[in-house]
């Protein structure tokens, strides 16, 4: 399974960016897939997660309004549009698929998770 993320760079406050995530190696509309991100010297953590239809989202609270989950089963992508970009968004974002077919919940937790993308690097300028 290889996961493709791209669409990060330099923005400044109040910004937008669109991160997209491409998938090969497993049925991509069997699996749920998340964005989490990593900041320097912090954990990892969830930020925004799609069922395998695209029916059912869930959202980290500090990106809850601003940023939108999408997926394209057709093209086995899925998108993060992020918008009122804040410095403290700035991190690597991962693109992850989860480790169970057919999930009808999307689990936050990166151990919900088995494959994950290279990264992407997002930087917000205040």
């Amino acid at each position: 399974v290889q996961l493709q993320a791209s669409g990060g760079g330099l923005v400044q406050a109040g910004g937008s960016l669109r991160l997209s995530c491409v998938a090969s190696g497993r049925t991509f509309s069997s699996y749920a897939m998340a964005w989490f991100r990593q900041a320097p010297g912090k954990e990892r953590e969830f930020v925004a997660g799609i069922n395998r239809s695209g029916g059912s989202t869930a959202y980290a609270d500090s990106v809850k309004g601003r940023f939108t989950i999408s997926r394209d089963n057709a093209k086995n992508t899925v998108y993060l549009q992020m918008n009122g970009l804040k410095p403290e968004d700035t991190a690597v974002y991962y693109c992850a698929t989860a480790k169970s077919p057919f999930g009808i919940v999307v689990t936050t937790a990166t151990r919900g998770y088995d494959y994950w993308g290279q990264g992407t690097q997002v930087t917000v300028s205040s």
